[in-house]
C-alpha cells in the first residue's frame, strides 16, 4: 500500500466524465418501490409511488407533542408541494392511471425526475428539487407533451394533516407591471400550539396564464391553471415552495411568502443554477473509487444522503431517519456523534460541526437533567429533542439509563478540535463541556473498598441488557472522555482533577477468565443487540491487543441478533481490517448495508428484516467502514493520519476529494 498526498485531482487516470453514471440512478419499475428523499439540511420532500405527489414534507427543528407516546416529536410539515393532473378522459394521475414510469436520482445536481403517460393523452415529466441555496424552498418542473388533443388541469395542493390543525388557506395575486404573482399561502399549528407552520408555493409560467383558487375540502387547498395542447404540443412551468415555522420567525405566514415571492421572481434557470452551484460545492468532497462502480454508487448514496441531512451554520443534528420520515420521532440519539459524525468530520468538518454545535446550544438542559439525577456537570438525554430535554416515552427505559450517550458527546466534542486543530475552540466551547462531562461520570460512579471504580445500573449500548452494572461500552466511553477531558486540560494550561486520572485507572472492564471482555457484570452468554464490546478496540481504542481483539470478534459475532440495526458489521469490517484481514473486512462491510438496502435506489433499512428509510446511522458506519477500515484512516490528538490501509482486493485505488480542513487530496493505490 502506499498514500499519495497531492493538492493536485489524481484518481489513477479516471475523470468525472468517465465515471458519470456513478451519479445516477434510474428506475423502471415501482414494484417493491422504496421512495427517496430530497432534502437540504432544512426541508426533506420524501417521494411517492403516486407521480409528482410528495408523500410528507420535514421541517428540520420543529417539534410538538402528539402521538400515543405523548412526548415532542418532529412534526410533519405542510405538504406544499403535491401536483395533480386532471383530464375529463382519465380522472387524475394515480399510479393506476400510469404507463411508462420511469425515474432518475442525479446526486451530483441533487434532483429526482420522474417520467410517465397519464392516461394515454399526455407524457409528462416531473422534477424535484430540495433546493440547497434557499434552505426553506423547493421548486418543481413540470413538462408535459400531448399525445393527443387534451385539456389538461394542473393542480397545486397544500394538504394539512394531522396533527397539524387549524388549517388557513388563501389566494392572491400580486401584481407589478414587469409580473404577477399568484401565490397560494397556507398555515396550521401544531398539536399544542406550540408552533405556527406556514407554506407558500406559486407557479412560475413561461407566458401568462390564469391561476385559480379552490378550496376544495377542509385542510386542504388548491389553485390551479388549465391548458388546452394539441397533438404534439408542449407545455412547461415551474412551482416553487417555501415553508417555515415559528421555530425560526416570528411570523411565518409573511415569511413564506416572501421566501416564495423571492424564489419566483429569481426565476427557474437561477433557482436551478445556484442549486447546482450549491451541491457542486458540497462534491468538492468526495470519495472516488477505481475498480468498483457498485461500491463507488452505494458510498456515494449514504454520503449524498448525509449531505441532505444537515447545513452548515445550521445548530441542527441529524435523527436517525435524516429528514426522510418520522421515525423515532426525530430525536437525536448516539446515532448523530458515534455513527453518522466522524465520516463527515473527517472528510469535511464544516457539515458536522451543527451536530456539535446542537449539543453546545442545548447545554442548558444537559446541565438541568444532571442535577435532576443528583449528579454534578452535565447528563445529556438519550432522545434529544429541539431544547435537548429528554423526549424517550417513558415506558423505554433508554431514557432513565442509557447514560453512555454523554461520554459519546464527550468524545465527538474532542474528536472535533483533533480534526481541526482549533485551539481557540477547544478553550471557549469544547473543554469547558468535556469537564462536565468528566465530573458527571465522577459523580456517576461508584467506588468500593478496594479503590476500584463501578458504574452501576445502565442500559449498554446493547439494549437488551437493561439496568445492569459495568456496561463494557459505557465503562469503556468514560475511560475515552475523561481521557480527553486531561489532554485537553493539559493543552489548555488548565488545572486537572487527580480523581479524573483515578477514574480512567480503576474504572472495571469485566472479563471471563479466558481474557474475552463480558458485555456486563453478570452476562452469560445472552443474546445481543448490536456492537457493544466490540466498540472497546474501535472507536474507543481502549481494547488493541490482537488476542484480546479476535477473543472479542469471535465470541460476540456469534451471539449478536441477525435482526439488529446494520452498523454493527460495519465495526466489525474496521476492526478486521486493521487486522490486515481485508477479506473478513470486505465480507462483513457488505453484510452491514447489502441486506439492508431497498429497490429501486438502495434506501437504507435499518434491519435486514425493515422497511423504514433512510437510515442515516447506517450511511455513518458504512462511510466509517471505507475511511477508518479500507482507508487506515484515523482520528489522532494531532489531527487525521492514515495508517496501514487494507483496501479490498479488486478497488484499484480510493481518491478522498478535497479531505479535512486542508482540503486535501488523498490517493490510497491497492498494490
Amino acid at each position: 500500500m502506499k498514500i499519495v498526498l497531492s493538492l493536485i485531482l489524481i484518481i489513477s487516470n479516471i475523470s468525472y466524465a468517465q465515471l458519470a453514471d456513478d451519479w445516477i440512478f434510474e428506475a423502471n419499475s415501482l414494484d417493491k418501490y422504496q421512495a427517496p428523499t430530497m432534502a437540504n439540511g432544512m426541508i426533506g420532500l420524501r417521494a411517492s409511488k403516486n407521480p409528482m405527489e410528495v408523500q410528507h414534507t420535514i421541517l428540520n427543528g420543529v417539534f410538538d407533542k402528539f402521538g400515543t407516546d405523548n412526548v415532542q416529536c418532529i412534526l410533519p410539515g405542510i405538504n406544499f408541494a403535491n401536483i395533480e393532473l386532471r383530464t375529463e378522459q382519465s380522472g387524475s394521475n394515480k399510479v393506476d392511471q400510469i404507463t411508462d414510469w420511469s425515474q432518475q436520482l442525479n446526486m451530483k445536481e441533487a434532483w429526482l425526475e420522474t417520467n410517465f403517460v397519464f392516461g394515454g393523452d399526455v407524457s409528462v415529466s416531473h422534477k424535484m428539487y430540495a433546493l440547497r441555496h434557499l434552505p426553506y424552498s423547493a421548486l418543481f418542473e413540470i413538462e408535459l407533451e400531448a399525445l393527443r388533443e387534451i385539456e389538461v388541469k394542473i393542480i397545486n395542493k397544500h394538504q394539512i394533516k394531522s396533527p397539524l390543525k387549524e388549517g388557513n388557506g388563501q389566494f392572491k395575486t400580486i401584481k407589478r407591471a414587469h409580473a404577477q404573482l399568484p401565490i397560494l399561502t397556507s398555515s396550521a399549528q401544531s398539536s399544542t400550539f406550540k408552533h405556527t407552520i406556514a407554506a407558500s408555493s406559486g407557479f412560475i409560467l413561461n407566458e401568462a396564464q390564469e391561476v385559480l383558487y379552490d378550496e376544495s375540502t377542509k385542510n386542504e387547498y388548491h389553485q390551479y391553471l388549465t391548458i388546452k395542447l394539441k397533438k404534439g404540443e408542449r407545455f412547461s412551468c415551474s412551482l416553487v415552495g417555501s415553508i417555515v415555522s415559528t421555530a425560526d420567525f416570528q411570523d411565518p405566514q409573511t415569511e413564506a411568502e416572501r421566501q416564495c415571492i423571492y424564489a419566483m421572481l429569481e426565476g427557474k434557470d437561477k433557482l436551478v443554477q445556484n442549486h447546482k452551484n450549491a451541491w457542486s460545492k458540497l462534491w468538492e468532497t468526495d470519495i472516488v473509487i477505481d475498480g468498483d462502480g457498485e461500491s463507488q454508487k452505494d458510498i456515494r448514496f449514504a454520503l449524498f444522503n448525509l449531505y441532505s441531512s444537515v447545513r452548515k451554520g445550521s445548530t441542527y443534528s441529524i435523527p436517525p431517519m435524516g429528514l426522510t420520515n418520522l421515525d423515532y420521532y426525530g430525536h437525536i440519539f448516539w446515532d448523530a456523534e458515534l455513527w453518522m459524525y466522524p465520516g463527515l468530520l473527517a472528510l469535511k468538518p464544516e457539515m458536522a460541526k451543527p451536530m456539535i454545535d446542537y449539543r453546545i446550544k442545548t447545554i442548558g438542559a444537559a446541565r438541568k437533567k444532571a442535577r435532576t439525577h443528583g449528579y454534578d456537570g452535565v447528563m445529556f438525554p438519550w432522545e434529544a429533542d429541539d431544547l435537548g430535554e429528554e423526549s424517550t416515552p417513558t415506558w423505554a427505559l433508554t431514557g432513565p439509563f442509557e447514560h453512555h450517550i454523554t461520554a459519546v458527546v464527550g468524545i465527538a466534542i474532542w474528536n472535533y478540535y483533533a480534526v481541526t486543530q482549533d485551539l481557540h475552540w477547544l478553550k471557549s466551547e469544547g473543554y469547558p463541556i468535556l469537564k462536565e462531562i468528566a465530573d458527571f461520570w465522577l459523580s456517576r460512579s461508584a467506588i468500593d473498598k478496594e479503590g476500584s471504580f463501578h458504574i452501576l445500573n445502565v442500559v449498554g449500548a446493547d439494549e437488551y441488557a437493561e439496568n445492569v452494572d459495568n456496561n463494557a461500552f459505557t465503562n469503556g466511553a468514560v475511560i475515552a472522555s475523561t481521557k480527553y477531558a486531561i489532554e485537553a486540560a493539559g493543552l489548555l494550561g488548565e488545572p486537572i482533577n487527580p480523581t479524573w486520572k483515578s477514574l480512567i485507572s480503576n474504572l472495571v472492564i469485566e472479563k471471563f477468565k479466558d481474557g474475552t471482555v463480558k458485555n456486563y457484570k453478570d452476562y452469560n452468554g445472552e443474546q445481543t443487540k448490536q456492537a457493544d464490546v466490540n466498540l472497546l478496540t474501535y472507536p474507543l481504542g481502549i481494547v488493541t491487543d490482537e488476542e484480546t481483539v479476535l477473543k472479542n470478534l469471535n465470541y460476540y459475532q456469534k451471539v449478536v441478533d441477525l435482526r439488529g440495526p446494520a452498523m454493527t458489521h460495519s465495526i466489525y469490517a474496521i476492526i478486521y481490517s486493521r487486522l490486515g484481514q481485508k477479506e473478513k473486512a470486505w465480507e462483513l462491510f457488505q453484510k452491514g448495508y447489502k441486506p439492508n438496502q431497498r429497490p429501486p435506489y438502495g434506501v437504507l433499512a435499518e434491519g435486514a428484516y425493515d422497511n423504514n428509510p433512510y437510515f442515516m446511522t447506517a450511511a455513518g458506519g458504512l462511510l466509517q467502514a471505507v475511511l477508518f477500515g479500507f482507508c487506515g484512516a484515523e482520528i489522532t490528538s494531532m489531527g487525521v493520519f492514515f495508517k496501514q490501509p487494507q483496501l479490498p482486493k479488486h478497488w484499484n485505488s480510493v481518491t478522498l476529494i478535497g479531505f479535512g480542513p486542508k482540503k486535501e487530496t488523498i490517493t490510497i493505490q491497492n498494490q
